[in-house]
C-alpha cells in the first residue's frame, strides 16, 4: 500500500478545528497533538500498531525517557530533519533540557498542522521557536512522492 504525501496532508486537514483534549483521538471531538498523529494513522492503515498506555501530562518530565522518539522510530521512517517534506512528522522539545514530548505533521514547507494544550488542532507557521526545538523527524511508512 503506497501513500501520498497529498492524502497525508489532506487527513490531517480534516483535523482543524478539534478541540484539545488530552489522550483524545477522536475527529471533530479531541486530540492532543500524539492523538492527531493516531487518527491520521489509522486513517492511512488502520489499527495502531501498538497499544498507547495511559499517560499524565507530565510523562516526560516524570520517566525522562524519549518516549515519543522510540515509538516513532519503531513505526515511522526517520528521516534527516533538513530535508522535511509535506506529509513528514516532526518530534519536538519544548525545552532544551527535556525530553520530545510534542509532534507535529508538515503540512506545506514552512508550516505544520498540530494539537496543543489550549487550542484547536491549527494549521501554523515552524518559525525559529518550533525549529529551535526539533528532535527528530519521520516519515509514514510507503510513502510516494
Amino acid at each position: 500500500m503506497s501513500i501520498t504525501r497529498t492524502s497525508i496532508i489532506a487527513i490531517a486537514r480534516t483535523w482543524i478545528g478539534t478541540p484539545y483534549h488530552h489522550q483524545a483521538s477522536l475527529k471533530g471531538t479531541g486530540a492532543d497533538c500524539i492523538g492527531l498523529v493516531r487518527g491520521i494513522w489509522r486513517e492511512l492503515f488502520g489499527e495502531e500498531p501498538e497499544r498507547l498506555p495511559a499517560y499524565s501530562g507530565d510523562w516526560a518530565e516524570a520517566t525522562g525517557r524519549e518516549t515519543m522518539l522510540q515509538a516513532a522510530s519503531r513505526h515511522l521512517v526517520p528521516i534527516e530533519p533538513q530535508i522535511v517534506r509535506e506529509g513528514d512528522v516532526i518530534v519536538f522539545r519544548l525545552r532544551a533540557e527535556a525530553v520530545a514530548k510534542h509532534v507535529g505533521v508538515v503540512s506545506d514547507l514552512g508550516r505544520m498542522i498540530h494539537a496543543q494544550e489550549g487550542a484547536p488542532v491549527a494549521e501554523v507557521n515552524i518559525g525559529p521557536w518550533w525549529r529551535r526545538r526539533i528532535a527528530g523527524a519521520f516519515s509514514f511508512p510507503n510513502v510516494i512522492d
